[in-house]
């Protein structure tokens, strides 16, 4: 038989892919997707091709890569969702066993998510939805064979209606494959963390997945009447476009939007958030939503904290450094000229989601600074976070890696743990500060325009040099901070004559008792512990090891 056993073809985000793959290893053959071609011959995503090169560019690609795979391709076969446009692709699959994957705009939604890598819906997902679709669903229905709807169906049930309605035999007997879950579509690669609640806080949970904004209504729950969206300006259209949304889940919903990153952190933005708030009439039984990077949620979450002495917030963290740190544990917080998160409260949300879609166009430098949160958590606490950035530091670098969810999923798991035992920082909660005092002073005097993991960077490796000096690290693990740290880009040195402003900054760290320094140390991978007062002269030695 010449030509593909199957084709699928269908909107974005139906799942063909998940699909396809279940297919193939029924029918014990091989999967393609021309989706995936394109990227390989272009050598980047899609969503940049649109960006760099515009829409007919990523065309002219796709329409080469689906006349290269009929031709060869005999196996199960994925098309792009805007694939059908083109009259000549449609010419080839006339004849052929295609088969149209539908969901109805709900479930579009649902599974779409916040992923900006997805050009054509990158505002409004809802409307521009039944846009795309008014304009393609009379293609996809006229080169298909059979039409299979997805709707409330998981993937092996979709796959068992595709090999019936084709009359095909599978390969073998096996009706899930090994390793996988009968779960619904929605919910596949989702990962849920459960948040124990302390100090009379709830508990909550952490969802790791894609696809993930179809579950805020249900975080925001049917007492909230109002909903306030909180996002920087560079998230300008992703805030509109969640507001819009909860807007047509019939909730009064405002958008509020924030200066950018660390400028965000200042009393006159929380006291620009509360007057919004107070216009709009907003009650304790209200929600907040905050969706951006680290300082977004650390406002959000401050603003709720502070208004009625309370409300519910829900964090939608955009940032790997988000993630994995800032909208987990409950610690919110602005700064002041004196220092950073020097006034906050803690303050837990009552839900995470962590769309990993959102880190797809995420710029490089970015993304590297939240490794710095990751590799933190490797060295206090999962040593198995360093094995996978040492098997592939490259990988570690971009979200496309393969253990990307797995390093987010890891390092979330570390915080979660130390935060169910420790919400107010007492104890426990100290050792997720590694390497955060000299950070935190460095980011003081840059005035805040260092990103974050590049200070932690630093601010690592000064305490691997603390501990060794202080005869509590040995050399190989000391050592063993400065390789995996700069593998991925971050840096490692200071300006050597910066120390008498640094040594003045720490002395306002969080974790100082009175004039009495205090920092988190290592006796080894996994083992933080507490160095009080070292001497003077230990601790110049120990930055003399990070100047520059």
């Amino acid at each position: 038989m010449s030509g593909p056993l199957i084709v699928l073809v269908g909107p974005m985000g139906v799942g063909k892919s998940t699909v396809g793959e279940l297919l193939a290893e029924r029918l014990g053959t091989t999967y393609r997707d021309t989706d995936a071609d394109v990227v390989a011959t272009a050598g980047k995503a899609i969503s940049e091709i649109f960006i760099d090169e515009g829409e007919e560019r990523f065309r002219d690609l796709e329409r080469q890569a689906v006349q290269d795979s009929l031709a060869r391709h005999t196996g199960v076969l994925s098309l792009g969702g805007g694939a059908v446009l083109d009259e000549g692709t449609r010419t080839l699959l006339a004849g052929l066993p295609v088969v149209y994957l539908s969901m109805d705009v709900d479930e579009a939604v649902r599974r779409v998510g916040l992923n900006t890598a997805r050009p054509l819906l990158a505002v409004n997902p809802r409307r521009q939805w039944r846009e795309l679709m008014d304009a393609r669903r009379h293609l996809y229905e006229e080169v298909a064979r059979t039409t299979v709807a997805t709707d409330d169906r998981t993937p092996e049930e979709v796959a068992r209606a595709i090999l019936d309605a084709l009359e095909l035999p599978e390969h073998t007997d096996q009706t899930v494959p090994s390793g996988r879950e009968s779960t619904p579509m929605t919910e596949q690669g989702t990962t849920r963390i459960r948040i124990a609640g302390t100090a009379g806080t709830d508990p909550y949970e952490v969802l790791v997945g894609r696809r993930l904004l179809g579950e805020l209504p249900q975080l925001i729950g049917d007492r909230a009447k109002r909903v306030a969206v909180l996002h920087p300006e560079a998230l300008a259209e992703t805030g509109e476009a969640v507001r819009e949304d909860l807007a047509a889940q019939g909730y009064e919903a405002i958008a509020i939007q924030l200066p950018n990153a660390e400028e965000a952190k200042t009393v006159e933005v929380a006291a620009y958030c509360w007057k919004a708030l107070g216009q709009t009439g907003f009650t304790r039984t209200d929600v907040i939503v905050g969706v951006g990077g680290g300082a977004t949620t650390d406002v959000a979450g401050f603003v709720a904290a502070s208004w009625l002495r309370g409300v519910r917030w829900i964090a939608v963290p955009t940032t790997v450094l988000a993630m994995v740190d800032a909208a987990v544990g409950g610690k919110t917080g602005i700064n002041t000229a004196e220092g950073k998160n020097l006034v906050g409260a803690f303050h837990p949300p009552a839900g995470v989601l962590c769309d990993l879609a959102a880190l797809d166009s995420l710029p490089v430098n970015d993304y590297v600074s939240g490794m710095a949160e990751i590799i933190k958590a490797g060295f206090i606490s999962d040593p198995v976070i360093l094995d996978l950035v040492e098997d592939d530091p490259q990988g570690a670098r971009t979200p496309a890696g393969p253990h990307t969810a797995e390093l987010i999923e890891r390092s979330i798991r570390v915080k979660a743990e130390v935060v169910s035992s420790d919400l107010k920082e007492s104890g426990l909660r100290e050792i997720l500060n590694y390497g955060h005092t000299l950070a935190h002073a460095i980011e003081k005097n840059e005035r805040y325009k260092w990103r974050h993991g590049a200070a932690v960077s630093i601010g690592m490796v000064f305490a691997a040099e603390l501990g060794r000096l202080a005869g509590r690290l040995d050399d190989a693990t000391a050592d063993r901070h400065r390789a995996v740290l700069e593998s991925v880009g971050l840096p490692l040195t200071y300006r050597g004559d910066q120390w008498p402003k640094l040594l003045e900054n720490m002395k306002v760290d969080k974790k100082s008792r009175g004039d009495l320094l205090r920092f988190i140390v290592l006796d080894g991978i996994g083992k933080p512990t507490v160095l009080e007062g070292p001497d003077p002269a230990v601790l110049l030695a120990a930055y003399g090891e990070v100047s520059a």
